[in-house]
């Protein structure tokens, strides 16, 4: 059954006539006439009833009725949707993101563009980069933010990556650290500091650069979540390192200092999409967002 018989038939019980419907609908009364035959003939069962002036529903004529408005109805919200979902203006955007991503740059990006697109659906999936490209793979997010380093370059086929910024590594000591007044910090006077870090091996962790590069560095304290590590830091426990990105969650008895991105090679954050497919109208905006906060 085809939905123009349905539109033309929808229009003839509108109007209570074939002629009226015709002049609506800009099609010769004999185009309506057939359409209308054609669809009697479909279902087995009048529809009209020819009248000297007009035509009349018959009770199959508005069973039908009922059912041709509601399908013309949804097919016409359904048009309406596929347009501002294809504009992006509605559907839904799911991004995964690492934690110090979600300090500062992933939450401005989503609301400066949820403020231009308030119609769409937004949720956040937080985790480490396997998890994330996990979770592209199994169709769980659309786009994911993931970190990488010069020596260790993203080139996994499947996915396709967007550049969004070259993130300096920070020198996280305690105020009142010898170093705490210093404009930079060699990988030497830290020879002999101890190191808090997310792992014991420090090839895992923001160490692992400096480490392929030769630096040795005593991990004394092992701890996860960013809010333990500069906790240990304050209390003057060691020193450690924090991505740029979550500078703004350093507690103000925290000195963060820079060092020489030669020896501390800066990450580069990619936001990861599945390769092979069309990306959707929110994750181009999204993407444009998050490399225009990148840049200022």
């Amino acid at each position: 059954m085809q939905t123009e018989m349905l539109e033309v038939f929808r229009e003839v019980a509108r109007q209570r006539s074939i002629t009226a419907a015709a002049a609506t609908l800009r099609y010769t009364q004999s185009a309506v006439s057939r359409q209308v035959a054609a669809l009697e003939l479909e279902v087995g069962a009048r529809l009209f009833d020819r009248l000297p002036r007009g035509v009349a529903l018959t009770e199959e004529g508005r069973c039908l009725l009922e059912h041709a408005t509601a399908v013309l109805d949804r097919l016409a919200l359904a048009r309406r949707e596929v347009t501002a979902v294809h504009a992006g203006t509605a559907g839904r955007l799911r991004v995964g993101a690492f934690a110090t991503a979600d300090a500062a740059l992933v939450p401005r990006a989503l609301a400066r563009f949820r403020a231009g697109h308030p119609d769409v659906r937004l949720s956040l999936i937080e985790g480490v980069t396997g998890r994330l490209l996990a979770a592209l793979l199994a169709g769980d997010a659309d786009v994911a933010l993931v970190t990488t380093s010069a020596d260790r370059p993203f080139d996994d086929p499947r996915f396709t990556t967007h550049h969004i910024l070259d993130e300096p590594v920070l020198l996280a000591v305690p105020q009142h650290h010898e170093l705490a007044s210093a404009a930079s910090v060699p990988l030497a006077a830290l020879a002999d500091e101890a190191w808090i870090a997310g792992s014991a091996a420090p090839e895992e962790t923001l160490l692992g650069p400096s480490v392929r590069l030769g630096f040795r560095p005593r991990i004394d304290f092992v701890a996860a979540e960013w809010t333990a590590k500069l906790g240990f830091v304050t209390a003057g426990l060691g020193v450690t390192l924090v991505p740029a990105l979550a500078a703004r969650a350093a507690p103000a008895d925290v000195r963060l200092l820079p060092l020489d991105p030669a020896e501390v090679p800066p990450r580069t954050v990619l936001a990861a999409t599945l390769a092979g497919r069309t990306k959707p109208a929110t994750v181009t905006g999204f993407l444009a967002v998050l490399r225009d906060l990148a840049a200022t």
